[in-house]
């Protein structure tokens, strides 16, 4: 479908990128046909109006984040873009495949590394790089977990290449994974904004995830009878992601508690009521691995549950996701998912990752040292874009600091060359028009210890300045619905 250069897309252009709207300047792809037609011939005023639309719906339903490192306040109403980002089913089936098969690798490593430790002793993966990892948890050991499921709910970041249009796995979040909360508020705001364009498209849903992701919760519980009580631990009200937690915890019908609501005796947990104590059996836990229990991690956690651990070595109380998945999301590990993947699956990975450089090794350390400025440098056991260079935009000094940073620790630190990530359509506010954005997808997996269920898309972070590559909201991004259409175009 091809349009003359006029309204919305007037100038518009990719740049040197994977366009997923384009096949050419003005040509949108098959599957952006019918979006683009609309798009087209609509003026800029009416699309200015429903935009703010959607703004409003956001700050009505109270659709905040916290980027941390901004001072101007706790709370920001979450940047939403109204061009969806869209993708066919053959495309999709592939993507599904090699993230079940990532998710399921994954679950098997931390079984392993907790457990009988095959894949260090027939040395597919250092010890030393598994000791080493300071999420690795040695409490964990020997422990047997609720099904043997470590992998609840896994978050697996996906980047296109667009010197290649093919899909990376960029890195891996198996600890807490949050976001998902933005994937179906997003698609409630674009059905009401764009009800005539969800008529015209058969888009898979994802209002499903919270019934999952209850079903999965339950089938952990210690105990049989029908009242088992499920709770959400959240660290509280300032934490970044709180508007998840209490909108997950609402989807499920289940209590929202911070540390101070719940109590161990005679390692059992209970949950404080009005009405007494309330025995819980299954905790989704948004607390990182470190303030969870005081008495087992950091002593002066005020956000855990002294003897929660306790509780959980007993068999009492089961835990999604589970102590010490840090290890599989360390970004020195991330590395290694492809020989895990042929380790315990014997199959070759159906996603590819980018190559990585591990600053503990002499050989990468040299390369790297010499390359700063063409790369992008990583703490391993950081997430939101925090502890992050970006060489080629990095000033002089930054790029210096980070040296001496890598030089002092360096298994804390690994470097990957810049993925030139596909961009997306976005709305230019200040121009009234459209622009090119990068973006990064991160589906949402659910795993029941038998299949691995996919929420159908999943979150679709677009870089809100010109010519960024760093999507993460905690870094001031923001997103975009994702469509994945049922049959072919």
């Amino acid at each position: 479908m091809c349009l003359s250069d006029r309204g919305l897309f007037s100038g518009y252009t990719a740049g040197p990128f994977y366009d997923e709207m384009f096949h050419s300047p003005g040509c949108a792809r098959s599957h952006y046909a019918r979006l683009f037609e609309k798009l087209g011939v609509m003026a800029p005023t009416q699309f200015e109006d429903r935009r703010k639309h959607a703004d409003l719906s956001f700050l009505l339903q109270g659709i905040t984040f916290t980027v941390y490192s901004d001072g101007r306040g706790t709370e920001r109403l979450f940047p939403f873009d109204l061009i969806p980002r869209i993708l066919p089913q053959s495309e999709w089936a592939r993507i599904e495949a090699g993230l079940s098969q990532r998710v399921v690798a994954l679950n098997l490593f931390l079984q392993d590394v907790y457990g009988k430790q095959l894949i260090i002793k027939d040395r597919k993966i250092p010890a030393s790089l598994v000791y080493s990892c300071r999420h690795f948890r040695r409490e964990m050991i020997g422990l047997e977990v609720p099904r043997g499921i470590y992998t609840h709910v896994c978050g697996i970041d996906l980047v296109r290449d667009s010197a290649t249009g093919e899909f990376l796995v960029l890195e891996d979040n198996v600890r807490t994974p949050s976001g998902i909360s933005y994937v179906l508020e997003n698609r409630l705001v674009m059905t009401r904004t764009f009800p005539e364009a969800f008529q015209e498209h058969e888009v898979l849903p994802v209002n499903h995830y919270p019934a999952e992701l209850s079903r999965i919760l339950r089938t952990l519980s210690p105990r049989t009878e029908p009242d088992s009580q499920i709770v959400l631990l959240t660290p509280g009200i300032h934490n970044s992601a709180y508007f998840e937690h209490s909108f997950l915890a609402q989807q499920m019908g289940i209590e929202l508690v911070e540390g101070r609501d719940l109590i161990v005796d005679g390692v059992v947990v209970y949950m404080k009521t009005i009405y007494g104590l309330k025995r819980v059996d299954v905790i989704y836990r948004r607390v990182d691995d470190d303030f969870l229990d005081p008495l087992c991690f950091r002593s002066d956690s005020m956000l855990g549950v002294p003897g929660l651990m306790g509780a959980y070595r007993a068999g009492n109380v089961a835990l999604a996701n589970t102590p010490g998945n840090g290890v599989a999301d360390d970004k020195a590990i991330y590395a290694h998912v492809p020989t895990m993947i042929r380790y315990y699956l014997d199959q070759d990975p159906t996603l590819r990752t980018v190559d990585t450089y591990l600053c503990d090794r002499t050989d990468h350390l040299s390369h790297v040292l010499s390359n700063l400025p063409n790369l992008v440098v990583k703490s391993v056991g950081e997430s939101g874009g925090y502890g992050m260079l970006m060489g080629p935009s990095a000033a002089r000094a930054e790029i210096e600091a980070f040296r001496e940073k890598i030089l002092a620790e360096p298994r804390n630190y690994i470097a990957q060359p810049i993925v030139p990530l596909s961009v997306v359509p976005s709305y230019d506010s200040a121009a009234q028009c459209m622009a090119g954005r990068h973006v990064d997808l991160r589906p949402y997996c659910l795993y029941d210890g038998q299949k691995v269920t996919i929420v159908p898309g999943g979150l679709t972070r677009v870089a809100l300045e010109p010519g960024s590559l760093v999507v993460n909201s905690s870094q001031g991004g923001g997103s975009k619905d994702t469509w994945i259409l049922r049959g072919e175009c």
